[in-house]
């Protein structure tokens, strides 16, 4: 018998037949699914219309709603799409993740995403609970609508792509930057419902933090999900959120088949930067370096966990920001807002210039506080820089890690973060 990838595994154990293959059109048993204030109000409007919308059939402790994308909400229009999200939750005992709460992805990986599951959102970077060895992945609200309703969804399997990535990741490159490599690599279309599986030396040593970063940005190359394997180090960050119960170990079989495979050196490599207009617009930190910014964004579902907000606060101590730039900073949950107040770094950022905003999608999504000028030029650490993006198609937006994002908003333009750690 063939051994089996991930997505293979687990795919086929929410299937009746309990085993799949790749290009298999089958029905899967869905553990969570979720919407937002973004796709919300669209998907209730698409209940009305199928007669979904009563009560019946949902699974109140695995369907959620989150208010993530505008926080708070700037116009009456998003104010009052958010409360049709919010009262239509209550009134089917759902689940609401009200504003400030966080932003959906990292919610969703600090609370519910474990191990085996499979997760379905109206939004594509659904793909971060890759990093915990879920299968997530985003769809139309269409489809939501009826997986919340029925608990079930339709999916044709996934082949995989493997990416290697093995040797120890020298000082000043994180996660952000491995996956901006393999989007250099596989370009924007190059894995276009496909599921990528990191693996490799550098994958072991990665904390999950770093993993829910590789796997958020899949879908930038046209994945359907993003996967890791489940190890100790998974196990490690259940416990950190009380949940170590949920932990299981979930491996890839050796000899799984793989439609291709790509390995990556890490050892050597430098900070990666995405220049203006694609996230596959990929050159090393000493290709770029002098480009002046005049707004750096340190947020999104990509980065700012934690450990993101320890390294740049590491890079902030006793420094400013550069004059006249504008620097915002938006923590992805509550729970990492307020550990960032424990810790003292809320007050690092502050004194080094920074705008903190409350725990949502912030600027990257172009629907709140921080929409660029005309001509402005924005480093961010979010995942995507496609023109508008932001809300401005005449800015223009570079991609990188948080250490980057930092040590550029010190400087004024693009910037090595090897020189400040």
């Amino acid at each position: 018998m063939q051994g089996k990838t991930l997505s293979e595994k687990i795919i086929g154990a929410h299937t009746a037949e309990g085993e799949v293959s790749a290009g298999e059109v089958v029905v899967v048993k869905v553990d969570y699914a979720f919407s937002h204030d973004a796709s919300g109000p669209l998907l209730i409007s698409q209940m009305g219309r199928l007669k979904l919308e009563n009560q019946i059939g949902f699974d109140n402790r695995k369907t959620l709603f989150f208010i993530d994308h505008a926080v708070p909400s700037p116009t009456k229009e998003l104010s009052n799409d958010q409360e049709m999200v919010r009262q239509f939750a209550l009134n089917n005992g759902l689940i609401l993740s009200d504003a400030g709460n966080g932003i959906c992805h990292q919610v969703m990986a600090e609370d519910y995403a474990a191990p085996g599951s499979l997760i379905v959102g109206t939004d594509s970077h659904t793909c971060t609970s890759g990093g915990l060895c879920a299968f997530a992945t985003g769809m139309g609200a269409t489809d939501i609508a009826v997986a919340m309703k029925l608990r079930k969804t339709w999916l044709r399997v996934p082949e995989t792509i493997k990416i290697d990535l093995d040797g120890n990741l020298p000082n000043g490159v994180y996660a952000k930057d491995l996956i901006l490599k393999t989007l250099s690599i596989l370009r924007t279309d190059g894995a276009t419902y496909k599921a990528l599986e990191f693996s490799g030396s550098a994958i072991e040593d990665l904390d999950v933090y770093g993993r829910l970063t590789l796997c958020n940005m899949a879908v930038e190359a046209g994945a359907k999900t993003g996967l890791i394997q489940s190890d100790e180090r998974t196990k490690h960050y259940l416990q950190e959120f009380a949940r170590e119960n949920q932990w299981k170990e979930l491996r890839a079989d050796e000899d799984a088949n793989y439609e291709s495979e790509i390995s990556i050196e890490v050892s050597e490599m430098e900070p990666q930067v995405a220049l203006p207009g694609s996230p596959d617009n990929v050159k090393p930190i000493s290709e770029t370096i002098g480009a002046k910014v005049n707004e750096v964004f340190i947020g999104s579902c990509t980065n700012t966990r934690i450990e993101d907000m320890r390294t740049v606060a590491k890079i902030f101590d006793g420094r400013k920001k550069s004059r006249g730039l504008k620097l915002i900073v938006t923590p992805s949950s509550q729970k990492v807002y307020l550990r960032c107040m424990k810790e003292g770094i809320i007050e690092t950022l502050i004194n080094a210039g920074a705008i903190v905003t409350p725990a949502g999608c912030g600027v990257c999504f172009g629907a709140l506080g921080g929409i660029p000028a005309d001509n402005d030029v924005i480093f961010s650490s979010s995942n995507r820089n496609f023109p508008g993006r932001t809300g401005n198609p005449k800015a223009q937006t570079y991609l990188g890690s948080p250490a980057t994002a930092a040590a550029t908003a010190i400087n004024g333009y693009v910037s090595d973060p090897r020189d400040f750690l």
